[in-house]
């Protein structure tokens, strides 16, 4: 009896394993093959501040996710993960009023993670192309 119960223990393992990360909820608008490497820049280096489901942490980081802040200025979405922020904004009717540092992304990375986070827990945002970019970076 004991094996059969680690039998089924493990098949349950194996079973969840298959699970990608950051693609569990149902409102998502991308396939995960579009913006999978934005993905990983997101939660190697934004996860912490704006939580895997893009909803920051409140009173501390802004929401990502369904954010007319965001939303509203694509070249001002790139400039952020860019160069990072300081000073005070309203997202969604709240005040944040916290310190963003540069994350040191390539100019590749800054494209992918807009990206990602432009298109990512219901937010249809559009797309960045690598000459929006450069043309901020440079």
């Amino acid at each position: 009896m004991k094996y059969i119960a680690v039998f089924i223990f493990s098949l349950f393992l194996i079973a969840c394993g298959g699970e990608t990360e950051g693609w569990a909820t149902d409102d998502m608008l991308v396939q995960p093959s579009e913006f999978a490497s934005g993905e990983k820049v997101y939660m190697s280096t934004c996860v912490a501040c704006h939580q895997k489901d893009g909803v920051g942490l409140e009173g501390a980081f802004p929401p990502l996710a369904n954010s007319d802040y965001l939303l509203a200025d694509k070249n001002r979405a790139i400039e952020i993960a860019a160069n990072g922020m300081e000073g005070e904004i309203i997202v969604n009717g709240d005040v944040y009023n916290t310190v963003m540092a540069p994350q040191g992304l390539t100019n590749k990375e800054v494209l992918d993670v807009v990206n990602y986070v432009l298109n990512s827990w219901g937010n249809d945002g559009g797309k960045v192309t690598l000459a929006d970019v450069e043309a901020i970076m440079n």
